[in-house]
């Protein structure tokens, strides 16, 4: 039988060649650069990072940008093929997040976009990050939040896959999609202090277009004033000293 995670791997392996083109043009662009900012933000410049779930090395380039070096892990071949030929200056290899193959205390930072929903034990997660970064080190993560928007999801996808419908992320995967408070709560028990939550991106990459421009004119007024009705958010910590 195949589980859920190979489901994934097999998934993102055979859109490789797409993912840029969702999230690196047009309205892609727009919303991966946004939910990037939140996530730069909060991790300090020019360290070490390792990047959890890093696709074609979209957000690992911009790390590098700012004087960084990185290291990436992916479940997906093809992912990671692309993201050696985007960076290749840069560390990536082929492995699960809840089984990190590092040593304690490598990295500078940890950092996650668009991958957590995926991981059946976000606990063991977190703690694999806690202990392969430096103490003093920072973590943050990106992932879809829980709110009526995005609950709808799941069916929407599992449509979607009995469709075959090519699109990258439509799929029944058994994604979790988190509220705050249990973002916090995972945090806190893997060991990271000075922990942030925060809600961002009102303009979801999915909404068609003239919605998503106006999305993302009303989108700082949400973050601020109703961030409930954001669809991720970004989570991060640092590890005591």
């Amino acid at each position: 039988m195949t589980t859920e995670l190979e489901k994934v791997s097999r998934h993102y392996d055979e859109m490789a060649d797409i993912y840029d083109y969702r999230y690196d043009r047009s309205r892609g662009r727009c919303y991966y650069s946004h939910i990037s900012r939140f996530v730069l933000d909060r991790l300090p410049e020019g360290g070490k990072i390792l990047d959890i779930g890093c696709g074609t090395g979209l957000f690992t380039q911009q790390y590098i940008a700012n004087g960084g070096s990185a290291v990436g892990i992916d479940i997906s071949r093809g992912m990671i093929a692309r993201a050696r030929d985007r960076c290749p200056k840069s560390e990536f290899t082929i492995g699960t997040a809840e089984r990190i193959p590092f040593k304690d205390d490598s990295f500078d930072v940890v950092s996650s976009l668009l991958a957590f929903s995926y991981v059946k034990s976000p606990g063991t997660v977190l703690s694999e990050a806690f202990r392969v970064v430096k103490p003093g080190g920072y973590i943050a993560v990106c992932t879809l939040g829980k709110n009526f928007f995005t609950a709808g999801l799941p069916a929407v996808y599992r449509i979607g896959e009995v469709m075959k419908i090519r699109q990258v992320g439509v799929g029944a995967f058994g994604e979790r999609y988190y509220r705050g408070e249990e973002m916090r709560a995972l945090f806190w028990q893997a060991g990271f202090t000075d922990i942030v939550i925060q809600r961002c991106s009102f303009a979801h990459i999915n909404l068609i277009d003239p919605l998503f421009h106006l999305a993302r004119k009303i989108e700082p007024f949400v973050e601020k004033r109703i961030p409930y009705l954001a669809y991720n958010i970004c989570a991060s910590g640092k590890k005591p000293e």
